[in-house]
């Protein structure tokens, strides 16, 4: 699948200061990268650092009042859509070192918290198709709703509300996973049936000995997905950190098939 994305951004920023942000496709398995371009205006300082697991960069500016990035892209998505079902989860000793840190609690994801749940609610599932049963109780049982969660939100809170955004759905998905000794760790992404367009969070399991992306609200598929970063939970993958106080101008996500 062949997708355009087209990005605006605009903050002011009320204290002068350094920006992290990671907005662009990355360069990763299963996609190819044409005609990008990416523009941030006047700046007083700009470098890239490699994103987590080496997938993507991070872009650090440092800006004196505005804070702007323009950015386009066409992404081939060339990666299959994974048949969980045939898929089969690796005991511990067997994992590489990549998969064995997104076994652990996170900021946002307690997995601890949820292995008697998972065993009692799970237990008679195993590798992908425990995932999928997983991913399906989520998506039946949560409701999307905009504005119910915030920076603080962890998944333990959205297990008992039964509501957030796609990045609440995602940190739910990686704690009940990680409680089934299944690594999984979080993804942003670019997806055109994103509704409302905007950077979306998914999740990435580890099954068969390597990565597979799975969107728990149901909006998007793997093969029609453009990764842009990956880390421990949202912490890590966030479109724009910044140092000082900001206040949102505008920001347009536009994402279509081509």
């Amino acid at each position: 699948m062949r997708i355009r994305v087209e990005v605006e951004l605009h903050y002011k920023l009320l204290t002068p200061g350094p920006a992290i942000l990671a907005v662009e496709a990355a360069g990763a398995f299963g996609q190819e990268i044409s005609n990008a371009r990416i523009d941030f205006g006047p700046v007083e300082h700009l470098a890239r650092v490699p994103g987590e697991e080496g997938i993507g960069e991070k872009i650090i500016i440092r800006a004196a009042e505005d804070l702007r990035c323009s950015y386009s892209a066409d992404v081939v998505v060339t990666r299959p859509r994974p048949v969980f079902e045939r898929m089969a989860a690796l005991e511990v000793d067997q994992m590489s070192g990549d998969a064995l840190r997104y076994l652990l609690p996170s900021r946002y994801c307690q997995a601890e918290r949820f292995v008697p749940f998972v065993n009692q609610r799970f237990g008679d599932t195993a590798g992908g198709a425990k995932v999928l049963a997983i991913r399906d109780w989520i998506e039946q049982r949560l409701d999307y709703v905009s504005g119910v969660s915030t920076s603080s939100t962890t998944a333990a809170d959205t297990f008992l509300e039964r509501r957030g955004v796609c990045r609440d759905y995602a940190h739910l998905m990686i704690a009940l996973c990680r409680a089934a000794q299944i690594p999984a760790r979080i993804a942003s992404v670019f997806a055109p049936r994103v509704d409302p367009p905007d950077f979306h969070a998914v999740a990435e399991v580890y099954l068969d000995g390597t990565w597979h992306l799975i969107d728990p609200t149901g909006m998007a598929a793997a093969d029609e997905m453009a990764l842009i970063a990956v880390g421990r939970d949202a912490v890590d993958v966030a479109f724009l950190t910044t140092m000082t106080a900001t206040e949102l101008q505008t920001q347009t996500v536009k994402v279509t098939k081509v």
